[in-house]
């Protein structure tokens, strides 16, 4: 079981399902039943899906009458953008090194190639 926040996100976004109800609020607020409507499986099973993602602070979910409708918090998504820039950065920063060291090789096999 994740412990920390960070964890706890990205464990609710490892499964394609969930990622998929994700990106279905981000159209706008739907209820269980809405959101059920595009997979073959069961109305608890897309309730414990929604108990994930609201444990991880990905969604709130409200109570209309009878209706439970879910919304999309994105503040935990910048989260895990933030930490994940630091490596973007750090790709960045090695795929620039990649290229001039190759940059490099390549100029040395011309100039050997050269009369």
């Amino acid at each position: 079981m994740a412990t920390d926040r960070l964890s706890t996100i990205f464990s609710a976004l490892a499964d394609p399902t969930r990622r998929a109800i994700l990106a279905r609020l981000a159209e706008g607020d739907a209820t269980v039943l809405e959101l059920a409507e595009p997979f073959s499986i069961s109305l608890p099973a897309i309730s414990r899906h929604l108990k994930v993602l609201e444990h991880a602070g990905l969604i709130t979910r409200s109570r209309s009458a009878q209706w439970v409708s879910s919304s999309l918090r994105a503040e935990p998504l910048r989260e895990v953008t933030a930490w994940m820039e630091h490596y973007r950065q750090f790709w960045d920063t090695s795929f620039d090194r990649l290229d001039a060291h190759l940059r490099r090789i390549q100029q040395a096999q011309n100039e050997e190639q050269a009369p």
